[in-house]
């Protein structure tokens, strides 16, 4: 039996929810008299609009508590730093060994504008945030990265905002709908990276933006991809004629590139080399993909390069990498005619042309050689995809590495974030809703059904001498069963065998919140299968775990861990520095900084560590 994706949009978590996949359509929680109708933060100087009052207290009825503590995760702020500010310190001390360096983090900053339009998180515009640590003091600044579509959407005389971007997530309530074009809105808020002398903001869309590391200030755009096409020698001429007839459209009306990046990048640690991929922009419409993959040195000279076409419908978010192979799991969508329809008049966000594909009852992983001159003749056919007998949507890649046995055996793990295909839906995520400008975490939160949410997994492939594969299995991990996403690890073992894996979770003790947002940081230890916690306590959640290993590295978990904390009932962020190996106890926690009030920011995406001096 297929499974069928989840279309609905509730606007209330009633408390508890049965335990059914798909949430009920309930009426928007009644809104308490200190709550403010615009969700927005500016400098003291302009106009402020945050609750006058906070909002209700934990003894109110959690329903109602829970949807705005929700929203306030998502609260857009318009301002921006001109010079760095020093943290004020409100717990413990930052600790004399914390190497120095900077903490990016990037994620959308704006979600309504002045005109009644509100777009999906995944659509705001990127809002960079730089922390860095130095002889024991921290300094902040923020900054919006200026893509094409922020100078068009903002007047910086008036300080207002106007979107006209649709962007493929979002529904414009005070713009132009049918007949909006202007649908590929880089806002350069997915992923940062430093890298060389380079810091650059990713977006899964386009090219990335270069910015300078020291103001924060937008250089552009930063050409990666030479916009040429993957071989075409073993193609279907079929796919070939559509593609040319898609390719002027494309570029010419909608002005699509004609390669997207993907935001997710890699760091082979042990070869200092960055690692892209890129795809082709037609492929999100027809049922084949092109991936390039690319290596940097600490230069950013192009060493490799590799192109694969996969005759298959995919939508990659996430990969993998070992010594010998790009690991590709298989997102499998598929065109949706109703959808393109209501896309296409502009009552429905343009992702609603595409839909999952579970046709299959198995998750196709390809397994593509990364240096095919290096390997054997025998090579495996990488056209043809190993199919693990579970069948899950990749999100975010934790690490993967590969063990080569005496007898040539070849055995590769990876640790992961994966979701239901029942459970994942391009319209729903975040609970996004443009028609009542309320995002609805019910959406995120399926009360017993955990299989369906973002959950740990663990994935292991064995292939012989002969490269055939004698196993290929993705398993739940059984240590952490809870809800979880955003794994990492050390980087320095990126790509190698490693122990420690850390990830965003949550304890699940809110009844109407308990599966996102997260609350908690876990730490697994794959060796002696033991789980410890750290909790940043009640109606607070937390982003991304970013590991920073110090420079004396001697065990794997030598290092610290950096976190935002969002403690949304006081509508405050803080940096959190936790003792990884302290994970578990009282102790865990060794420093706490403040953000000011007026420069709150919403919840961050993905972050990256720079090190003074050195590349990861």
């Amino acid at each position: 039996m297929n499974a069928k994706p989840i279309h609905s949009t509730p606007t209330y978590i009633p408390p508890p929810i049965r335990q059914i996949p798909v949430p009920q359509q309930l009426p928007l929680p009644p809104s308490p008299p200190t709550i403010p109708h615009a969700i927005s933060i500016t400098a003291p100087e302009t106009r402020v609009a945050v609750p006058v009052v906070p909002p209700p207290s934990i003894d109110l009825d959690d329903s109602i508590t829970a949807f705005w503590d929700y929203q306030f995760l998502f609260v857009s702020q318009r301002s921006e730093t001109t010079q760095p500010i020093t943290l004020r310190l409100v717990d413990g001390v930052i600790p004399s060994d914390f190497p120095s360096g900077t903490y990016y983090l990037t994620g959308p900053g704006l979600f309504s504008d002045d005109h009644g339009s509100t777009v999906h998180p995944l659509d705001g515009h990127g809002y960079l945030r730089a922390f860095t640590i130095d002889n024991n003091k921290v300094t902040y600044m923020a900054k919006y990265i200026k893509t094409e579509a922020q100078v068009e959407e903002h007047d910086p005389e008036t300080d207002t905002w106007r979107f006209t971007h649709r962007g493929p997530f979002s529904v414009l309530k005070g713009g132009k709908k049918v007949g909006n074009t202007k649908v590929m809105k880089n806002v350069a808020n997915t992923s940062v990276v430093k890298w060389g002398e380079k810091l650059l903001c990713m977006w899964e869309g386009g090219e990335p933006y270069e910015i300078e590391s020291g103001t924060l200030d937008t250089i552009g755009r930063y050409n990666m991809m030479d916009g040429r096409d993957v071989s075409t020698e073993d193609s279907d001429g079929v796919w070939e004629v559509a593609a040319g007839l898609l390719k002027p459209i494309l570029y010419g009306v909608f002005k699509m590139p004609p390669k997207r990046l993907l935001s997710h990048y890699k760091v082979d640690s042990s070869k200092s080399r960055l690692l892209t991929v890129s795809c082709n922009a037609e492929d999100m419409l027809l049922p084949r993909s092109n991936f390039t993959f690319s290596e940097y040195d600490s230069d950013f000279k192009l060493l490799h390069k590799q192109e694969f076409r996969i005759p298959d419908h995919l939508m990659i978010h996430d990969w993998a990498f070992t010594d010998t192979h790009y690991i590709v799991f298989a997102n499998r969508i598929k065109l949706d005619v109703p959808g393109s329809v209501a896309a296409v008049c502009g009552i429905s966000p343009m992702i609603s042309a595409l839909k999952v594909n579970p046709s299959k009852n198995t998750s196709p992983i390809y397994l593509l050689p990364r240096f095919p001159t290096k390997s054997k003749s025998n090579i495996r056919d990488w056209r043809v995809p190993l199919e693990a007998p579970s069948r899950l949507w990749l999100l975010h890649v934790g690490n993967a590495f590969e063990l080569r046995h005496a007898n040539g055996n070849l055995h590769i793990q990876i640790t992961a974030a994966a979701c239901s295909y029942q459970w994942f839906n391009f319209r729903n995520l975040f609970g996004y809703n443009w028609q009542n400008q309320k995002l609805d975490p019910s959406i995120m939160n399926i009360q017993g059904e955990n299989n369906l949410l973002p959950h740990l997994v663990q994935v292991s492939i064995k292939l012989d001498s002969d490269h055939n594969c004698q196993e290929c299995n993705v398993k739940a991990m059984k240590k952490w069963k809870k809800s979880a996403d955003f794994p990492t690890i050390n980087p320095a073992f990126s790509g190698k065998r490693n122990k420690y894996l850390y990830a965003a979770t949550t304890l699940g003790s809110r009844k109407t919140l308990p599966s996102f947002p997260f609350d908690t940081v876990v730490k697994l230890d794959s060796e002696t299968d033991s789980v410890q916690t750290w909790n940043v306590g009640s109606r607070r959640f937390i982003g991304e775990p970013i590991f920073v290993p110090k420079s004396d590295l001697e065990e794997e978990d030598d290092g610290y861990l950096l976190v935002v904390e969002y403690a949304v009932s006081m509508q405050r962020c803080y940096l959190v520095i936790l003792n990884p190996k302290m994970i578990g106890t009282s102790k865990a926690l060794v420093a706490r900084l403040e953000i000011p009030r007026h420069l709150n920011f919403p919840l961050g995406f993905h972050g990256f560590w720079a090190a003074s001096g050195n590349q990861i």
